[in-house]
């Protein structure tokens, strides 16, 4: 069983287009990451920066939409909506970008975590999702 588009948006807090913006992040950042590994390929030399720029360009544009979605419903006078929609998308936006600026840093050597340390912010907001996802009326 597939989940449907509706269902999707429902649980993860998130637009069609913000959805969408972030699979193209992550498809290009997988078109890069295959490049990377590519033997007969030597461009990018381990530059995770410069392979994780796509996701880091994709949630800038999902910042950038969100401000743009939050203003829009200031005005039109829906305060307590946008404030939850606000808190929402700064959360998501928020751990998913420290996750991958940790894993960007852990690759690189840069940093001494472990990699449940790493991955700790994608735990919280799975967590997150689950408990919005009990709390929708079916």
């Amino acid at each position: 069983m597939f989940f449907t588009t509706k269902e999707i948006v429902r649980w993860l807090g998130l637009t069609v287009f913000e959805i969408w913006i972030n699979l193209i992040a992550f498809l290009i950042f997988t078109i890069l990451l295959a490049l990377n590994y590519d033997p007969e390929i030597e461009v990018y030399n381990h530059n995770w920066w410069l392979i994780f720029s796509p996701l880091f360009i994709g949630d800038a544009l999902n910042t950038y939409f969100c401000i743009i979605l939050f203003i829009r419903m200031i005005l039109e006078l829906s305060v307590r909506y946008s404030m939850l929609r606000l808190t929402w998308s700064a959360t998501f936006l928020l751990t998913t970008f420290l996750f991958k600026y940790l894993l960007c840093k852990k690759l690189l050597g840069q940093l001494s975590l472990d990699y449940s340390e790493v991955f700790a912010p994608l735990y919280i907001l799975l967590q997150l999702i689950a408990v919005r996802a009990c709390q929708q009326e079916g």
